[in-house]
């Protein structure tokens, strides 16, 4: 079943290694000053399995013709689009800010169209993999982060030109069962209660950047992974407690500390020239999120 409920995710939360931070302090997902931010999450679940809900935040997956839930789902037309903005602009009423679960999907459709630009271009075989993990981030129900922008340094100076080779995410070995890359990521939010990192590159690189052209997927307690937490939760009411006093956010510094990415997970390696197209599609379908708040269409319940 592709449609999760939010104890699913959440018991998945409380099996991860801990490898979050906060103010120094190695802590578990159960942590309270996260919970606000899962309180929000614990939205895209609930509202997936209301009837309520059900045609704006479920979909049909184009792969299984299994119901899943729509942060999950590629977009196949111009109806997906509309009521993917609904959906957001619902949820995001309903929990009082961004839904945070949006950056997942829409890393996934960038790399759903990348991935097979590649394929079709160069022969490679990255929609393949793509579509396997795809099945699994629907099965599963995925909640994940996407990690695109990099620490960057000196602002005018390309990534291979920077005085510390690490401030943008890179390859620094390839192996037979997959790369291992150094790095971090700033300003991931939702990374600290994901269930996934997917990390695609920030800008267009040159043919000297390649090692700086990669995106991939990985678990976000994998081993090398360090998430710096800045959590944001409102003060505890002692008066007229209300839903949105119980929401709020938390962004990681994400640290790529050596960490081992296997093939199947990778989905972009070196082609320099496509990191462009990862970067912008991100970018484009992340937008399309936010102008979800423009829209004036009726909720379902007006």
């Amino acid at each position: 079943m592709g449609v999760k409920t939010f104890e699913d995710y959440y018991n998945r939360l409380l099996k991860m290694k801990p490898n979050v931070y906060i103010d120094g302090e190695k802590v578990g997902r159960d942590d309270e000053r996260l919970r606000a931010g899962i309180n929000v999450i614990k939205e895209t679940y609930d509202r997936a399995n209301d009837p309520e809900y059900e045609d704006l935040c479920t979909a049909i997956s184009h792969l299984t013709g299994e119901k899943i839930n729509r942060f999950t789902h590629i977009h196949q037309s111009k109806e997906d689009l509309l009521k993917k903005q609904m959906m957001t602009r619902v949820l995001c009423h309903r929990t009082g800010g961004c839904i945070q679960r949006c950056m997942g999907i829409d890393a996934m459709n960038a790399l759903s169209v990348v991935t097979y630009e590649m394929d079709q271009a160069l022969g490679t075989d990255y929609y393949r993999r793509f579509e396997k993990y795809l099945r699994y981030f629907q099965e599963n129900d995925i909640t994940a982060n996407c990690a695109q922008t990099d620490c960057k340094g000196h602002r005018l100076r390309r990534p291979h030109e920077q005085a510390d080779p690490d401030l943008y995410l890179r390859i620094v070995e390839t192996r037979k069962d997959g790369i291992i890359v150094r790095g971090a990521k700033v300003c991931n939010t939702v990374a600290p209660y994901s269930d996934e990192i997917i990390a695609l590159p920030t800008r267009f690189m040159t043919d000297k950047d390649s090692e700086y052209a990669v995106a991939f997927a990985i678990p976000a307690d994998t081993d090398g992974v360090k998430l710096l937490t800045r959590p944001a939760y409102p003060h505890r009411r002692k008066k007229l407690d209300a839903p949105i006093a119980h929401m709020g956010d938390a962004e990681s510094f994400t640290i790529f500390d050596d960490v081992f990415v296997p093939w199947d997970r990778v989905f972009l390696c070196r082609e320099n020239k496509y990191a462009t197209l990862a970067a912008y599609l991100f970018a484009l379908y992340h937008r399309h999120s936010y102008t979800c708040l423009l829209y004036t269409s009726p909720s379902p319940r007006d």
